[in-house]
């Protein structure tokens, strides 16, 4: 329990304490910020009188300092947030150093050094080999033997409320005719994304047991896709541009720490995997995330990350497996996050299944894919310790016309 007002169900209480950067109209100069009930402790201005040798951890316009600083700090600047937040000894002490959430200005994070975007979901990629493969094998052969991703574009990551601006690529009509404009199949990816935190070194790999000396925690991810782009491009190198336009993450990161009482056992694998994917010995790494999709207020989809086939640590364990190494700040993301039953597809391609049932709104209009001036919401919360939750806050993104 905390001494603020914070009710025991905000998902923002004392067991998630997640980081984020803020600034405000008064003081609009970035920096870190801890999100408890609906305020901000100023954390650098908190560390500064309260716990000075914490003060480099938490320097800088981002999170990059606190990410860099390792497990170690990672624990000691948790840990000093939840004292203060606890003991009635420090209510008047950080009085001063609390925010109002509604006066912040939320900015990007983190610096994104690079992104990978994987594709873990057996439901996901088993309605898209459908539509896309009728007849045939749903899943590609290697899908079961390793988890498959493609290396985005870090420089596109854009936090909540930035708008998307529709992007224009070539595109190949059913009969043939090649063109050059605006998507006409702009589409949302709900995806779970993975922060970095330590680097690891080029040559070794990072094995399943070391994930959370590397990952500091997640956050929320809506990896647009220009789908008539991509389905054009993505032969034989995959995604491109059809997905490099813009990457929406949430403006609040979620430690690791946070989310001890949501894992769970992944689902059972259906063939053997090699030792360096196998987590059949491990502590479980599935997480027990709760997501919610709306479309211009109205839910469409409330996907479940507990149903992904591939865990975090093994999609880092497969990212590395080649030797290439981490950088703080590297983001990687689940993929799309579909469920068993149609009200779980993370995407829209999936909802209208390719456009032939679009999806009914409660204005009386319907979609297949995003117009423009439509705006994307998605939430997400995890069970935490005594019944509490632990909140993954928002992210949002409205679709915007190109530029003339």
């Amino acid at each position: 329990m905390t001494w603020l007002d914070v009710p025991a169900d905000h998902p923002f209480g004392v067991a998630t304490l997640p980081y984020g950067v803020f600034g405000t109209p008064a003081d609009p100069h970035p920096r870190v910020g801890v999100a408890i009930g609906d305020w901000i402790i100023d954390l650098p201005a908190a560390v500064r009188r309260l716990a000075p040798q914490l003060a480099a951890a938490v320097a800088g316009p981002s999170l990059d300092a606190l990410l860099a600083a390792g497990p170690h700090a990672w624990s000691e600047v948790r840990a000093q947030v939840t004292t203060w937040l606890t003991d009635e000894v420090y209510r008047d002490l950080l009085a001063g150093d609390l925010v109002p959430a509604r006066d912040a200005v939320l900015h990007l994070p983190f610096t994104v050094a690079d992104y990978v975007d994987f594709y873990a979901s057996e439901n996901h990629a088993t309605n898209l080999g459908r539509m896309f493969r009728p007849g045939q094998d749903p899943l590609t052969p290697n899908w079961k033997h390793l988890p498959i991703g493609y290396h985005g574009r870090a420089g596109t990551v854009v936090v909540s409320g930035t708008d998307v601006v529709r992007p224009s690529g070539q595109r190949r009509s059913p009969d043939g005719e090649i063109s050059f404009g605006p998507s006409q199949r702009l589409d949302i990816e709900a995806e779970l994304g993975f922060v970095v935190g330590t680097p690891s070194t080029l040559g070794r790999p990072v094995d399943l047991a070391a994930f959370g000396e590397h990952v500091f925690g997640v956050c929320l991810v809506n990896d647009w896709s220009a789908r008539d782009i991509q389905a054009w491009e993505y032969v034989p190198l995959g995604p491109f541009l059809g997905k490099s336009f813009a990457t929406s993450i949430s403006p609040w990161v979620v430690p690791m720490a946070a989310l001890d009482h949501a894992r769970v056992t992944p689902p059972a694998r259906t063939v053997p995997l090699l030792p360096y994917l196998d987590d059949a010995q491990s502590p479980p790494w599935g997480l027990d995330v709760h997501l919610e999709v709306r479309l211009n207020g109205h839910v469409v989809s409330r996907p479940e990350f507990a149903g992904m086939y591939w865990t975090g640590a093994q999609m880092l364990a497969h990212l590395t497996a080649n030797g290439a190494s981490l950088r703080t700040g590297d983001l990687y993301a689940s993929g799309t996050i579909s469920g068993e039953r149609p009200d779980q597809r993370g995407s829209l391609i999936e909802l209208c299944w390719g456009g032939e049932d679009p999806i009914k709104l409660p204005d009386g209009s319907t979609r297949t894919f995003l117009e423009d001036g439509d705006e994307v919401v998605i939430t997400a919360t995890a069970p935490g310790p005594s019944g509490t939750v632990i909140g993954l806050g928002e992210l949002r993104g409205r679709v915007v016309s190109p530029p003339c």
